[in-house]
């Protein structure tokens, strides 16, 4: 990264893996049974979030184990990954565009947002990726242990002046409507 770049660029996160507990549960949740041996290979797999190239805004995120989705199907990914995000920031995360491209690979909730509490949530904050493949040429669409299928982009947010808001999160998708009682 040339000199001028970064010192224009906020370092505002860090990427972690989640505990090989918290994996293994989400994992066999998600999939089923898996043999330990061969869930600590998937485990140890993992690769953190990164970008690309020096311009690049998005970080990729790589499929921790090979997967296939014909046109019309839908897999929910157990990253393995969680972030720690400075409080006025937010990662939003998008299909790869080259797989949105070619095989209209959408995610299921269109566009996914990691507020910086997530992290401290009782599921380590570990990050889902929940996609279909809506090809309407019939390509099935194949990744490889390691590839990148999606990618998050930090954006900083603001509040409105009257805010008040005083909740904690403690969980994942859908418990701030549970906190409100909605």
């Amino acid at each position: 990264m040339t000199q001028k770049m970064e010192k224009s660029m906020k370092r505002i996160a860090k990427f972690h893996k989640v505990s090989f507990e918290q994996f293994k549960g989400d994992w066999q949740d998600t999939f089923g049974a898996v043999d330990e041996e061969e869930l600590r290979s998937i485990y140890e797999r993992i690769r953190l979030p990164e970008r690309a190239t020096e311009g690049s805004a998005g970080y990729d995120f790589f499929s921790p184990q090979a997967v296939s989705l014909n046109p019309g199907e839908t897999v929910k990914i157990p990253t393995g990954v969680r972030v720690e995000i400075d409080a006025g920031w937010v990662l939003q995360i998008f299909p790869r565009s080259s797989l949105g491209f070619k095989y209209r690979l959408q995610l299921d909730n269109t566009v996914g947002i990691i507020d910086s509490d997530y992290f401290y949530s009782d599921n380590e904050g570990h990050m889902f990726i929940k996609m279909t493949n809506d090809s309407k040429s019939g390509k099935s669409l194949s990744l490889t242990a390691g590839m990148g299928f999606a990618q998050g982009i930090f954006l900083p947010y603001g509040i409105t002046m009257d805010d008040n808001c005083t909740g904690i999160r403690n969980g994942g998708f859908g418990s701030t409507n549970q906190e409100r009682g909605q």
